[in-house]
């Protein structure tokens, strides 16, 4: 129409030589996860947007230089915390090292690249007490009527089902996006576990926990009507699938309700898992294998919070703290 204002311009992605096969790798050979596969994309094309910005035009991978490697490091420390820094930079060396083993350049102009210090910063956990008040929860919207739907059966349902959703994140250690595509052929109720599949598609053994167990026979019984080996555990009261981020807006719900702190997500039930085992005196090389890490260094990060626990409470009642 005439006089409308110019609509404004589409902004497309940057083109990055080898980048598509270099993600078909990451997907196929690697198994990385869909979102760290984004997140390695974006690292990727904001590096090579910002190459553009600056020289005016595209530049091949092979002629990245390590000054501008440098620079971008300096630059994005503007913009970012140190953190996420990190984590592009880990992305921009895995596709350069991509790059070389397809013979595509010689040299990574990230290889020993100075980074910012990261500050050691300890995962944030529910008390066990926080915890209790937080499984109670899924009882007070049911009393409350205000689970989904009006009629007592919807309630029902959404009451049991958001019970095993809270006791497995917690009970088990899952990941989110692990509950969201739990089946009930990965649990043997018999042997109180799950079998999950994780990051990498690497596979681990997970016990559940009595009240998890408990609450999963009770849900399957009164209210699942598809448990077949790939039918979904966690569902909408219609028998849909739910997604991570569902999961993630329901814990907000329980959060609200508990009185809780918000910015609380469903991984901090998973570092509340970790820590009240460790507290317990659970053996750290078996909480490394059921939360499916790698690296016991990423499990001994746990470690840091009982003794932080432990100073603390040394610094409130002793007389020469």
């Amino acid at each position: 129409m005439p006089g409308d204002p110019p609509a404004p311009p589409v902004k497309t992605p940057e083109r990055v030589p080898h980048l598509e096969a270099f993600l078909e790798e990451l997907r196929g050979e690697r198994r990385l996860s869909k979102n760290t596969s984004r997140n390695y994309e974006h690292a990727v094309r904001g590096f090579f947007a910002w190459l553009r910005q600056g020289e005016g035009k595209a530049i091949d991978p092979a002629q990245v230089s390590r000054l501008q490697a440098r620079s971008f490091v300096i630059e994005s420390q503007r913009l970012l915390d140190r953190r996420t820094v990190h984590l592009h930079v880990s992305a921009l060396r895995a596709f350069w090292k991509f790059l070389q083993r397809r013979g595509h350049t010689k040299m990574s102009p990230w290889l020993g690249l100075s980074l910012p210090k990261l500050a050691k910063k300890l995962p944030l956990f529910l008390t066990e007490e926080q915890m209790r008040t937080l499984l109670a929860v899924p009882a007070q919207l049911a009393e409350n009527e205000m689970g989904e739907g009006s009629d007592a059966k919807a309630r029902a349902f959404a009451r049991s089902r958001d019970g095993i959703m809270l006791e497995i994140l917690y009970g088990a250690g899952l990941r989110v996006s692990e509950l969201a595509t739990l089946t009930w052929g990965q649990l043997d109720l018999e042997e109180g576990s799950a079998r999950v599949r994780g990051k990498g598609d690497k596979e681990r053994l997970c016990p559940l926990g009595e009240s998890a167990v408990e609450a999963l026979r009770k849900h399957r019984d009164n209210f699942s009507a598809n448990v077949e080996f790939s039918a979904p555990v966690i569902t909408q009261v219609n028998g849909k699938p739910v997604s991570a981020r569902w999961l993630q807006l329901r814990l907000k719900t329980f959060l609200k309700l508990a009185g809780l702190p918000l910015d609380l997500s469903p991984h901090k039930l998973r570092h509340s898992f970790a820590t009240h085992l460790l507290n317990h005196g659970a053996d750290l090389r078996a909480v490394q294998e059921m939360l499916g890490h790698a690296r016991l260094s990423t499990t001994q990060i746990y470690t840091h919070v009982s003794i932080a626990r432990l100073q603390e409470a040394h610094r409130k009642a002793h007389p020469r703290a």
